[in-house]
């Protein structure tokens, strides 16, 4: 459904992206991790052809030229990290913009498309906000919407770029469920990258782990995320706990940590007249 071979990405004349392959089937979700840098993003815009690549794309058997964005946006949908979100239109009107690719370029909306775009609302608990200005949305709500928006286009292959950056973890995981469910009923092939380990490791069947634009490991999470992987990658030390729904991952401060705080003394801080602490 989605393949991307030999994909490289030269931008200001440094190579960001070098030879970075990966395929996903129908109904399959495949994760992106890396450090900050490591070339997650530019592996996402080059799937939706946002930035000139060497290599190969292929979406459902066909590779897109970089200008082909309408034949495109009905093969691959994309939730970005910093989407344009006008405060003053409606979270109709803005689903709605995800059907553009379906009519002409003067083309208004059709019943087909509100349609979509009611059943899509309704599915992510949006219905009741319809009518609301985007700009008066809570971080969760903006973020449903923004996928209700990619889902619209009915597009096989759904891609998302750190999706949960801005979200408490109970709203990461709304968002991250409604994808899962939506990939279990309707066969869509998911591509996310995502920050949280833990949560890439708990909803992605395979995991692709970039460093320094350059794919250093791919296989199962519970596989490629070991502690030793971790450390090196990410520079982290980390516990690795079996949980039911996959690895988490705690982190481990060092015992020798520079940064341990002293314990207090009596009288360690300074109070004022009253006997409350100063500031």
């Amino acid at each position: 459904m989605l393949e991307v071979a030999g994909a490289t990405v030269v931008l200001g004349g440094a190579t960001v992206l070098r030879n970075v392959s990966a395929a996903v089937g129908q109904g399959e979700w495949l994760g992106v991790v890396g450090p900050n840098g490591a070339g997650k993003s530019t592996l996402i815009r080059t799937i939706v052809g946002l930035v000139p690549y060497e290599g190969q794309v292929r979406i459902a058997g066909r590779e897109f030229a970089l200008n082909e964005h309408r034949r495109r946006a009905r093969a691959v949908a994309y939730v970005p990290q910093r989407p344009v979100m006008p405060r003053a239109m409606t979270v109709t009107d803005y689903v709605l913009l995800g059907r553009a690719a379906h009519h002409s370029y003067l083309g208004a909306d059709t019943a087909r498309d509100r349609s979509v775009a009611a059943a899509v609302l309704e599915r992510l608990e949006l219905t009741r906000f319809a009518r609301r200005a985007l700009g008066q949305l809570s971080g969760g709500e903006a973020q449903r919407a923004l996928l209700a928006r990619a889902l619209v286009q009915e597009a096989p292959v759904l891609v998302m770029d750190e999706p949960t950056a801005s979200l408490d973890l109970g709203h990461a995981q709304m968002v991250l469920e409604l994808a899962d469910e939506l990939r279990r009923e309707n066969g869509l092939c998911v591509l996310c990258a995502i920050h949280d380990l833990t949560l890439a490791a708990q909803y992605s069947e395979q995991l692709l782990v970039l460093s320094g634009g350059v794919a250093v490991a791919s296989g199962r999470p519970g596989d490629v995320l070991s502690a030793a992987n971790v450390s090196r990658v990410f520079g982290a030390s980390v516990e690795v706990l079996a949980g039911r729904s996959g690895p988490a991952f705690a982190p481990v401060r060092s015992p020798t940590s520079s940064h341990k705080a002293a314990p207090l003394q009596p009288g360690g801080l300074a109070r004022d007249g009253t006997g409350r602490l100063p500031g």
